[in-house]
């Protein structure tokens, strides 16, 4: 599949490298000579929701999530926690170790190396998006989460203790998983995927501590991890960014209110424009579902602006020298 049928606007390689891989928001590179171990990534200025790619680019939008997420992995290099990050070669670009894709998840087992887990990792601390609508369907049951059974949940509760639940990665429509069938298609022992689980708290207690003190609040994210040469863990692709994470503005939720300063700023538009609903429909009936409207000029500025604001609240750096 080209660039141009997935929907992602690609720019020219550096010498030396070739297309490795296209996806909704990134473009992916390797090397043709030494080292072939390695890729870069390449983060556009597209932006996507409900699996779709917006017809829309946000400028500023892959530098600063380029950078934000290089911010953590240093974070997470200090800690002792081994990554997949290298360098940052341009401002929109990342040096990274490169590992296998696995589709074919009989070939996985304990004894497997130096490949990305098929899993997704999302750790909640809060009552928002999906987990609030499961929660009042009632398709989670709220002791699954920490709570009593006569507790009063609301939108924007703090959790009893963080939620990790796990989905699916490689699949078409990403799935969320039990625990025995993440082991299973993963190659993961009840130790490794326990480790994994410390990992992210261990992460996610420094994020938390760091941004509290910068205005922000963590409501969840996700993470996704892959084994070395070695069978050691390893922190993979990005997280701590506006796309893979979700913030609000901590002086408003103390009053009360829910300022989303994430890409659930750009979710909730389509909601509010009626696109959302006609697209769950048509999932829902198994009918094609409609194309994505791109974002109008007023929208595009304010979504750049948010991206670039929430680099600097996170990093507590200036996106520009004046």
């Amino acid at each position: 599949m080209s660039a141009a049928e997935n929907g992602v606007t690609k720019t020219d390689s550096n010498p030396g490298m070739k297309l490795f891989k296209v996806g909704k928001v990134k473009v992916v590179y390797e090397f043709e000579q030494e080292p072939l171990d390695e890729l870069e990534f390449e983060f556009t200025d597209n932006i996507s929701v409900f699996d779709k790619v917006i017809p829309t680019n946000i400028p500023s939008k892959g530098e600063s999530l380029c950078r934000t997420s290089t911010f953590w992995f240093k974070r997470a290099d200090n800690m002792g926690i081994l990554t997949h990050f290298i360098s940052i070669p341009a401002p929109n670009r990342m040096r990274v170790k490169k590992v296998d894709i696995i589709n074919d998840y009989s070939k996985i087992n304990g004894s497997t190396k130096n490949y990305l887990i098929p899993l997704e990792f999302i750790c909640r601390y809060y009552v928002a998006g999906s987990l609030h609508n499961r929660l009042t369907s009632g398709k989670l049951d709220q002791t699954e989460v920490g709570f009593g059974s006569g507790a009063k949940i609301e939108y924007g509760t703090e959790l009893p203790e963080p939620f990790i639940e796990v989905t699916t990665k490689l699949e078409p429509v990403d799935r969320t998983i039990s625990l025995e069938e993440a082991k299973k298609i993963s190659g993961l022992s009840q130790d490794e995927y326990d480790n994994i689980c410390n990992t992210i708290l261990t992460l996610d207690e420094k994020v938390n501590s760091e941004i509290k003190s910068r205005g922000l609040i963590h409501v969840d994210g996700k993470k996704e991890f892959a084994f070395d040469r070695e069978r050691n863990l390893m922190l993979i692709d990005t997280f701590g960014t506006a796309d893979e994470d979700r913030f609000w503005d901590r002086e408003k939720y103390e009053n009360g209110e829910f300022v989303e300063l994430s890409k659930e700023y750009v979710r909730q538009h389509y909601k509010k424009i009626g696109y959302y609903d006609l697209l769950a429909r048509a999932r829902d009936a198994g009918e094609p579902e409609p194309d994505i409207l791109p974002l109008d000029d007023v929208t595009v500025e304010s979504v750049s602006k948010l991206y670039i604001s929430l680099f600097e609240k996170i990093t507590g750096q200036r996106f520009r020298d004046e």
